[in-house]
């Protein structure tokens, strides 16, 4: 056998156990059946899905989330180099001459049995306190957007690993062959709508097979790329069409054995699967008013974070593994108070009513919901500081998160930062932690999530994370 032959051959035993995994599919499509190819639970699981809601630009956690009245006193003083200790600065900052203390503009109650403190900016997350598990400890490594998104996206800060949500549906297979695993939606934030771009690589599969890359929805015609068949194709001709394609696929599979030929065949009877139970999806006729209403003015209009919200609620009702949203427009280095005003508005109404419908729906107890961004913002000031505005800057030593529903403690405020929210004091938690706790609601054991890329077992926690115990309920 020639070299070239042996390499070409050598993916078989893989390739045969990705072509069995589909027509072990067909088979159990062919009998109505669920056809998941989840592992067996390394932990017993609280959770069985997961919705993230992804703020992207990093939220200001200070003026939403982490009360530091105590600023008040020291407006426009420098902030002191002892609670600095030497970290470093961006470089939209490092050239200040001065970096005069911010304090939050906006007032802050207790709320709940928890006694929370939340920001008059988010009226409908203060109703919803005691569902929730705040935390204030989170810390990361990066201190620009993309390296951080990708970092808490994928565990790295290096672009090329697999997403979470890849790893996700890698780990538990899915629920509904009609549909994703993981699926994506973006939406474009009224603080600062020209922000940050988002990569697809933030939802790609990495080194995984590419069966288990996140699919994005548009807020177009089409919520999926090719969707719709083309003028003159109906739905017979397109069948004929993928079963010709198929044998051609098999062929070349039969020869090579590699499996994303095997991945090929079968994302395109998904998407042939899709052409039936997207347009079901998307049409919200069966809601109520008052479930459409709940979400928020915006909820009729699609792209938008409050639209998403509802889909993800009717995404994890037909079994969707992992759903990802994504908001843009945190990113405020000036003109904060106007625009996270603007950010929350997008965002408090819907992403409480989320929570209020998973428990309406009795999905909130296995479905796991996390609220967050990249990173953390900075109490002094970038740039010019007014009685009534200011900027803040990248921050990543502490920022603020919250989690719901999915075995996470309920009520639940964790971890502390010193009174310029600029450092941790108390229970700090890393990003690789925070990945490990929700792979371990999951019933995964992050240790043992690993896939052989180049010599090497690669998990989404690299070599790192612990789960944090205190949030499980």
């Amino acid at each position: 056998m020639q070299r070239r032959h042996f390499f070409a051959h050598g993916s078989a035993g893989l390739g045969f156990v990705a072509l069995n995994s589909l027509l072990a599919a067909d088979e159990s499509l062919a009998s109505g059946q669920s056809a998941s190819l989840a592992r067996p639970p390394d932990v017993p699981p609280k959770a069985k899905r997961v919705i993230y809601l992804f703020q992207s630009g990093g939220p200001s956690q200070m003026d939403m989330f982490d009360y530091k009245p105590a600023m008040a006193k020291f407006y426009d003083q420098d902030l002191p180099e002892s609670v600095r200790n030497g970290q470093r600065f961006t470089t939209m900052t490092s050239g200040q001459s001065r970096f005069p203390i911010a304090p939050s503009l906006f007032k802050f109650a207790q709320h709940g049995q928890s006694g929370a403190w939340i920001s008059e900016l988010l009226p409908h997350t203060s109703k919803i306190v005691d569902k929730l598990c705040i935390i204030r400890s989170m810390h990361t490594e990066a201190i620009n957007h993309d390296p951080a998104v990708t970092f808490v996206q994928t565990g790295s800060q290096q672009p090329g690993r697999p997403s979470i949500g890849a790893w996700m549906s890698y780990g538990l297979g899915s629920e509904n062959q009609n549909l994703p695993a993981f699926v994506v939606m973006l939406s474009r934030g009224s603080g600062r709508p020209n922000c940050q771009p988002l990569y697809d690589r933030l939802w790609g599969s990495g080194f995984l097979p590419s069966q288990y890359q996140g699919v994005k929805f548009l807020s177009n015609a089409d919520p999926v790329a090719y969707l719709s068949n083309p003028p003159g194709v109906d739905a017979t001709l397109r069948r004929n069409m993928l079963d010709d394609l198929k044998s051609l696929n098999q062929h070349k599979f039969s020869s090579y054995q590699d499996p994303e030929i095997a991945t090929r065949i079968e994302q395109y009877e998904l998407a042939y699967r899709m052409q039936t139970a997207v347009p079901e999806l998307l049409d919200f006729s069966n809601e109520t008013a008052a479930t459409i209403d709940a979400y928020g003015p915006q909820a009729k209009i699609r792209g938008t974070f409050a639209s998403n919200c509802l889909l993800a609620r009717r995404l994890v009702e037909r079994g969707v593994r992992f759903v990802q949203l994504y908001h843009m427009g945190w990113d405020q280095h000036g003109y904060l108070p106007k625009q996270i005003r603007g950010q929350c508005s997008d965002t408090d109404q819907a992403s409480a009513a989320l929570i209020q419908d998973l428990e309406r729906c009795g999905l909130l107890d296995d479905t796991l919901v996390v609220w967050g961004g990249e990173f953390g913002r900075t109490i002094y000031s970038q740039g010019q500081l007014t009685r009534d505005n200011y900027g803040r800057d990248h921050h990543p030593r502490c920022f603020s998160l919250w989690m719901a529903g999915g075995g996470v403690k309920p009520g639940l405020v964790f971890g502390e930062t010193d009174e310029h929210s600029y450092n941790i004091v108390s229970k700090p938690v890393h990003v690789h932690d925070l990945q490990a706790t929700i792979l371990h609601l999951l019933g995964i054991d992050h240790r043992k999530l690993t896939y052989r890329f180049q010599g090497r077992d690669f998990r989404l926690t690299d070599v790192h994370g612990e789960v944090v115990q205190d949030f499980l309920s």
